[in-house]
């Protein structure tokens, strides 16, 4: 019956919580609401900017509000968002946005970026996660993976072989389910971010320079399966292939 139960609870989820990512078409499972995931992207930020510092190069942040703003209004859907854009000076080669639209640029990463449309390649990217929902989706994840642990626990959990099979179920929700559906968010994002560059007037051309320049950056990285990006080399092609069609 216990089974049951969370048999019952895990279908119900993946009826309830479908979604569609934005320009891909591609079906997603939300489990949590709007106002959750604004809330916690909200609360993030708040813990982010009491220990980062922030850019006191005025020019600079004006420059990467300015690109933000251009690729907001290449969105309709990016107007239900309160954006904000900061630069927070660290040699940290990254960037990230969080649920909710606010968006960070480490001084590190913009010293690679040779023009705005670089710029605009990385800004289009991590906007392209908040329009996406990714934050939600990787949250409603790791939720159906607890589900489906409980699951497993219930079956087997007082047997001999209850420990094992727990053991593989998180190096499998690890490995298996989770990491690579990161790299799918990583991928869907260099696509959605492409698209609304090319749509703001930006050349998608530079999104394959900046790239690029981040593969020398990469030679040490690790294999692809124990990453939670994409390859460069991969990341480089479907970029090119997309720009293609993109343009057609």
């Amino acid at each position: 019956m216990r089974f049951l139960a969370l048999w019952i609870v895990l279908c119900s989820a993946f009826v309830t919580g479908c979604a569609t990512a934005p320009v891909t078409g591609r079906s997603q499972l939300i489990l949590v609401s709007a106002s959750e995931e604004n809330q916690m992207g909200l609360s993030a930020a708040d813990e982010v900017l009491k220990t980062a510092k922030k850019s006191e190069n005025q020019a600079l942040v004006a420059r990467v509000t300015n690109v933000g703003k251009k690729i907001v209004a290449a969105s309709e859907d990016a107007k239900a968002y309160q954006w904000e854009f900061f630069v927070l000076e660290d040699d940290t080669v990254n960037a990230f946005a969080l649920p909710g639209g606010k968006v960070f640029f480490y001084t590190g990463i913009l010293k690679l970026m040779k023009n705005d449309d670089q710029i605009a390649t990385v800004m289009g990217h991590e906007i392209a996660h908040v329009l996406a929902h990714h934050g939600a989706e990787r949250v409603s994840q790791q939720q159906v993976a607890q589900v489906g642990g409980s699951v497993l626990g219930a079956v087997v959990g007082g047997s001999q072989y209850g420990q094992l099979v727990n053991s593989a179920y998180g190096i499998t929700a690890n490995y298996g389910v989770l990491m690579p559906f990161s790299r799918k968010h990583e991928s869907e994002a260099d696509q959605i971010g492409v698209y609304l560059m090319f749509h703001a007037g930006y050349n998608p051309q530079e999104a394959v320079n900046f790239w690029q320049a981040m593969a020398a950056q990469n030679k040490d990285k690790a294999p692809e399966f124990l990453s939670t990006h994409p390859s460069d080399d991969r990341r480089i092609k479907d970029i090119e292939a997309y720009i293609k069609k993109l343009k057609k």
